[in-house]
């Protein structure tokens, strides 16, 4: 803990992957995720990244877990969760989810979707068993309100939607990623980084929502 604590002094961002460990229930790698960040060294260097130096964060999947656990999307630092705080939580299918899904941009306010605008609609993997998100109305009137739902799932025809058949997992308002109150924080469960030439042969649509040029832009920038 204490090299990688050393390791996010000159970071300019952090960015968790997926990953399954032990069978993935509950909570999967992100409770293993969580209590590594909440180590007080790497916590205060998450916050020095975040506040002083102006640093990105982004989570996928099990990433998207932890930081939610952590507090670092919806609220952009690390907090003592509470009962009613937003989570992501069991399928509502109640088993693993593996397949392609669509998802809409709702907010680009992220540096991480600087290359993308409001609308657009792209393909993404997902593979998970526990990526429903929850929160309370209020809470989720909130965040559609600072732009703070980055993606939604959604149908053939563009529109969000809770059908099971494009909403793998069952979340609400069909929210696939969600970002701090800045945006320099993003969290979302669909595997935005598994692109490459060639990778998905004769599946139709867009994967690339450019996120790490964008990232390089706004450091260059």
């Amino acid at each position: 803990m204490s090299e990688f604590a050393e390791r996010i002094k000159p970071a300019q961002a952090i960015f968790i992957p997926g990953g399954f460990s032990g069978g993935d229930e509950p909570d999967g790698s992100g409770k293993f995720i969580t209590a590594f960040f909440r180590n007080e060294a790497i916590a205060a260097g998450v916050a020095d990244l975040l506040d002083v130096r102006g640093g990105l964060m982004a989570g996928i999947c099990n990433g998207f877990q932890a930081l939610v656990k952590l507090g670092l999307v919806p609220y952009g630092k690390i907090v003592t969760p509470r009962d009613d705080s937003p989570t992501l939580t069991f399928n509502t299918i109640s088993r693993h989810q593996s397949k392609i899904v669509r998802t809409r941009i709702a907010s680009n306010k992220s540096p991480w979707l600087a290359g993308v605008k409001p609308g657009e609609v792209y393909s993404v993997p997902i593979s998970h068993g526990e990526g429903r998100f929850v929160a309370s109305e209020a809470e989720i009137q909130a965040l559609a309100f600072g732009g703070q739902i980055a993606t939604q799932y959604v149908d053939m025809d563009g529109n969000a939607t809770g059908d099971i058949r494009f909403n793998p997992n069952g979340s609400l308002y069909a929210i696939e990623g969600i970002t701090s109150p800045d945006g320099r924080v993003l969290g979302k469960m669909g595997h935005s980084e598994r692109i490459g030439l060639g990778l998905y042969k004769n599946v139709p649509g867009n994967f690339d929502i450019h996120m790490f040029e964008s990232a390089v832009r706004y450091f260059r920038d």
